[in-house]
């Protein structure tokens, strides 16, 4: 996705500053000067905990290559004759883009244009029928009694879920399309009640199937194409927006959209199973942060919890302005409102409940955080995982080996592979 800004960046800054080598040591400050200002931006945004923890050093880097060719190409653009000028003002708006890209790259969670964009990057495609047999549960193990006909795909099936497809809003307009993950096993003639999924990603983003789609399907390959049907649905509604997973009358019914309009059309769409003990809730970053909370306050509704690397409450990186805007500044009701308040209002609701908590171990600033929300889901209940990935800080490997821990974690627990 960067190669050619990149190419287009090396050879704008080339003629930039070799068109008229007299003016080189012009160019050359203003390329200091550039890499400098947008160094020191960053690091006192980092300080401020913008980026909600450490700013990868490669993001870093990009941003500083970044601050080169946007500083020679105001000097430019300041510069004769007026190819030299034009040249200046491309070569700032393909910096941008290169850094933009590269900082993206670094941190590993989007890969194409339109999900860095939070737009949905899949095509729409038919559901299958839902059958009357796949609604039917006989109560046993799917692990003990599936039998994989000959002609199951080897790979599962991403869709976006836009146009005839689309999961009904309600009092969320700005909802974005969601996406749907059918595993193998989910694709046959007459496919068996699947566990369900309900995932979420971190903002700023969208409801990206990627990654999850990834750890799904290998999980299925090693399981008979067994696993949940996943719906990554979205809990923004833009990517620079936090409702903090509440209905409020500023961004919208929020919760209501997750925890009611999405499973409703999931049950109405999908080959399901109608044991919510194997409906999970999950999510990354932000999307974790929603889904403990959901998990917490609808023990009726999700049977377990998949959190990876999530906030320890949603609106936990920026309080006051939560509480000032979407609690019209009662501290308390926000504090009600949080996971463990949640729990602590439903005693002997969670028992049995799966939970899989994972953090990445160079992850200071959410890492804490989730264990606390380890211990506190298993005082109430949960049965918990609780998953360090291994020199994972928050980004990149914090999201595909907690994904890939996790879903191993929580296949016995919805009856998807033998327990050990």
């Amino acid at each position: 996705m960067v190669i050619v800004p990149r190419i287009a960046f090396v050879v704008l800054l080339a003629f930039v500053v070799l068109a008229r080598p007299v003016r080189f040591r012009r160019v050359a400050i203003g390329a200091v000067l550039g890499a400098v200002i947008l160094w020191v931006t960053a690091a006192v945004l980092e300080h401020e905990g913008t980026f909600d923890g450490p700013l990868p050093r490669l993001a870093m880097l990009w941003g500083v290559c970044a601050g080169l060719g946007i500083g020679a190409g105001v000097v430019a653009v300041l510069s004769r004759p007026w190819a030299r000028r034009l040249a200046g003002i491309v070569l700032i708006l393909v910096s941008i883009l290169v850094g933009t890209l590269g900082v993206n790259r670094a941190y590993g969670i989007t890969h194409t244009f339109a999900a860095l964009l939070g737009v949905q990057a899949y095509d729409v495609v038919p559901l299958p029928a839902a059958t009357p047999a796949a609604g039917a549960d006989d109560g046993a193990d799917l692990y003990k009694t599936w039998v994989a006909p000959a002609d199951m795909p080897a790979h599962g099936q991403v869709s976006a879920l836009g146009g005839s497809e689309r999961i009904p809003f309600g009092n969320f307009p700005k909802a974005r399309d969601g996406a749907l993950y059918l595993p193998p096993a989910a694709l046959v003639a007459h496919p068996p009640a699947l566990p369900l999924l309900v995932f979420m990603m971190g903002q700023p983003g969208g409801p990206d199937p990627t990654h999850l789609a990834t750890a799904l399907d290998a999980f299925a390959a090693a399981h008979h194409g067994l696993a949940p049907i996943a719906i990554v649905a979205d809990q923004l509604g833009a990517p620079d927006l936090d409702p903090v997973c509440r209905d409020s009358s500023r961004y919208g019914a929020v919760s209501t959209y997750l925890n009611t309009l999405v499973p409703q059309y999931a049950q109405a769409h999908l080959n399901i199973t109608a044991d919510h003990s194997r409906w999970v809730i999950g999510g990354y970053s932000n999307g974790g942060a929603c889904a403990f909370a959901f998990a917490a306050a609808h023990p009726d509704l999700w049977g377990g919890l998949l959190d990876i690397s999530g906030n320890e409450y949603p609106g936990s990186e920026h309080v006051s302005h939560t509480v000032a805007e979407l609690f019209g500044g009662d501290k308390a009701a926000f504090e009600a409102a949080m996971p463990t308040a949640q729990l602590a209002a439903h005693p002997g609701a969670y028992a049995g409940h799966p939970a899989v908590f994972t953090w990445g171990t160079e992850d200071p600033t959410f890492g804490p955080g989730q264990k606390r929300n380890a211990d506190a889901a298993r005082a109430a209940g949960f049965n918990v995982a609780a998953i360090p990935i291994a020199g994972a800080g928050h980004v990149g490997t914090a999201l595909t080996g907690g994904l890939d821990a996790a879903i191993q974690a929580l296949g016995p627990a919805i009856g998807l592979a033998p327990p050990g």
